[in-house]
């Protein structure tokens, strides 16, 4: 299993910008796909974006209306790290972020390696 660590979530103000990170320490992040999923309370976890290994980024549709223009993934290969910037978060942004690696792109992984989820708080 391979192991991804995140960083970054916090509470924050409607309108306000936060950065997630989801790092590998043990092996190469670069020739994986990268997802970001998150968990509201009381739901199920949904995919929101996805990075491949040469930086082509999916927007799940169901949420593509709800992030497109304010959430962008990105990845840093030196620094073995893929990153979730979201900008003008939303109270129904809250929720536990979590990344996962999988050899592709995948809205419902069966085999991919998830980080340990951070929190996401967009409250005033």
């Amino acid at each position: 299993q391979l192991q991804l660590v995140q960083s970054g979530g916090g509470l924050v103000q409607p309108g306000g910008s936060l950065t997630l990170s989801c790092a590998a320490s043990e092996f190469s992040l670069d020739v994986y796909a990268v997802g970001w999923f998150r968990q509201a309370p009381g739901k199920e976890r949904e995919g929101v974006v996805c990075i491949i290994s040469d930086g082509t980024t999916y927007v799940k549709d169901s949420v593509k209306d709800s992030v497109k223009g304010r959430f962008t993934v990105s990845r840093d290969n030196a620094k073995n790290t893929v990153y979730l910037q979201m900008n003008s978060l939303k109270p129904e942004d809250t929720a536990v972020y979590y990344c996962v690696a999988d050899l592709y792109c995948d809205w419902s992984p069966q085999f991919g390696s998830w980080g340990q989820g951070t929190q996401v708080t967009v409250s005033s």
